[in-house]
C-alpha cells in the first residue's frame, strides 16, 4: 500500500450470509479485497496492492464443536488464538502450534491474532520439532472463494480424508486463494511436567552437541538456536507426564553437554502455553523481521557467516532440529543504525547457496526499493495457474502470491 494512501477500514460481517453476499457483490463489481482477522499482521509479507478492502472475521469466533475424547475441535476462523488455547486448557488440552512472533497473549490476548490468520500464514516454529507444522494439525477446513462460493475439505475425525485437500493448499497461501472460515484441528493433552535447559559454549561444540541430540531419543518440545552475533546458545524444552522421566532426560543431556565441554543451565518453564520467547512485542518498532528455512545441518554455517556478522542489533531463534526460525532487528533507540537492504540481499544470497530460503516479513519502507517478500519459486507457473483458478478476476489479496516475487 502506498504511504500516501489511507488504508480502508475493515468490514466486519456479522453472519455467514452477509459475508457471502458481500463477496458476491465484490466479485460482480470487480472490487479488490483481502481477508484479515484482528489486523495484527496484515503488514507482514508482500504488500497488497491498493485500494483493497479488508474483510475481517473478528465477529466469527465461535467454538463450533469440541470432541474432547477424540482430541479434535472445530472453530470459526476469527477466533483469537489466545482464546482458543484458553478454552482447550480448561479440558487439559492444547493446540500444539507456536505463538506467532511478537505475541504477548497474557498481557494482550489480541497480539497473537486469530487462528485463521495463523493458518493462512502457515509459519511454524520450534514446536514443529515434535508436533510437525501448522498444516499437520488441520483435519478439516471451510472457505469462501473470491466469488462468495463456499467450499469444504476434510472432516471432524483424524482419519477422514474425504474431498480435495484444501488444507494444504490454503495453509500458507497468505489469503491469496480464498477466505478461511472454519477449521477442525487436532489437539493434544497437556503434559504435567516441564523443564528447560540452556546450553552454552563454543559454536563448534554446540553444533556437535546439536547433531548428537538430534539422533538420540529425547521428548523435546523444542530445540532451538537462540542468540545474536555476540553469543549463541541452544535451548531445549522438555515435557513428560512424570518428574522421573524429565529427571532422566536432564541427566543424560548433562552428561552429553559435559562431553562436549559445554555449560548447561537448568531453568523453570511453565510450558508452551505461556509465551515469552520473543523479547519484542508486536506493537514495538522492528525495522526488519525475517523468516528463514534451511537444512538443520546447515544452520551453523549461517551462524558462522560474514553475512550474518554484518547485521547490527539482531536477535535470532532457529529450530535446531528442522532449520526454520525468525530473525529480527531491534531498533528502539535512534542510535541503533538500521541495516540496509543490501545487507539483507547478501544474506539471502548466502542462504540460497546453502540450500535455504529467506522470507522478508517486515522491512523499512523504501517504497520503490523494497525487497520482494519471497523470490520466484521454480513452480511459479503452476502457482499462478492455481491462483487464476481460484480467483479468476485477480481481486483477492492482489500482489500477494507466495512463490511469486512481488
Amino acid at each position: 500500500m502506498s504511504p500516501n494512501q489511507t488504508p480502508l477500514s475493515a468490514l466486519e460481517p456479522v453472519s455467514k450470509k452477509v459475508l457471502a453476499d458481500l463477496l458476491k457483490d465484490f466479485h460482480s463489481n470487480k472490487t479488490n479485497w483481502h481477508p484479515c482477522g484482528l489486523e495484527t499482521r496484515v503488514d507482514w509479507g508482500a504488500p497488497i496492492q491498493s485500494p483493497s478492502q479488508p474483510v475481517s472475521l473478528k465477529e466469527h469466533k465461535r467454538i463450533i464443536e469440541h470432541a474432547k475424547d477424540d482430541l479434535t475441535i472445530s472453530v470459526e476462523a476469527g477466533l483469537p488464538l489466545a482464546e482458543l488455547q484458553a478454552a482447550l486448557s480448561e479440558h487439559n488440552q492444547w493446540l500444539p502450534i507456536d505463538w506467532p512472533w511478537g505475541s504477548r497473549s497474557l498481557d494482550d490476548p489480541n497480539s497473537a491474532g486469530t487462528i485463521g490468520g495463523l493458518v493462512a500464514r502457515g509459519l511454524s516454529g520450534g514446536l514443529r520439532h515434535r508436533y510437525l507444522g501448522v498444516r499437520d494439525q488441520i483435519i478439516g477446513i471451510g472457505m469462501l472463494r473470491s466469488d462468495g462460493v463456499s467450499g469444504h475439505s476434510g472432516g471432524k475425525v483424524v482419519k477422514n480424508v474425504a474431498g480435495y485437500d484444501l488444507m494444504r493448499l490454503l495453509c500458507g497461501s497468505w489469503g491469496s486463494l480464498g477466505l478461511i472460515t472454519e477449521l477442525t484441528l487436532r489437539t493434544q493433552p497437556i503434559r504435567n511436567v516441564y523443564a528447560s535447559l540452556f546450553i552454552k559454549g563454543s559454536l563448534k561444540n554446540l553444533e556437535e552437541f546439536r547433531a548428537e541430540v538430534i539422533h538420540a531419543s529425547f521428548s523435546n518440545e523444542y530445540f532451538d538456536w537462540v542468540g545474536s552475533n555476540q553469543a549463541w546458545e541452544l535451548q531445549i524444552g522438555l515435557a513428560s507426564i512424570t518428574h522421573a522421566a524429565i529427571k532422566d532426560q536432564i541427566q543424560r543431556l548433562n552428561t552429553m553437554a559435559k562431553a562436549h565441554d559445554l555449560n548447561i543451565e537448568n531453568n523453570t518453564w511453565e510450558g508452551p502455553l505461556i509465551d515469552g520467547k520473543f523479547p519484542e512485542n508486536i506493537s514495538k518498532k522492528t525495522p526488519w523481521l525475517l523468516r528463514i528455512s534451511l537444512p538443520a545441518a546447515n544452520v551453523h554455517k549461517l551462524l558462522f557467516s560474514k553475512e550474518l556478522e554484518q547485521l547490527i542489533s539482531w536477535n535470532w531463534r532457529m529450530a535446531a532440529g528442522i532449520g526454520v526460525g525468525d530473525g529480527w532487528q531491534s531498533n528502539f533507540e535512534t542510535s541503533t543504525p538500521i541495516n540496509s537492504h543490501q545487507d539483507i540481499i547478501n544474506l539471502r544470497r548466502f542462504i540460497r547457496e546453502i540450500n535455504g530460503r529467506l522470507m522478508v516479513l517486515k522491512q523499512p519502507d523504501q517504497t520503490l526499493n523494497n525487497l520482494p517478500a519471497w523470490l520466484d519459486a521454480p513452480s511459479r507457473p503452476l502457482i499462478e495457474t492455481v491462483k487464476k483458478t481460484f480467483d479468476p478476476k485477480n481481486q483477492l489479496s492482489k500482489g500477494r502470491i507466495p512463490g511469486v516475487a512481488n
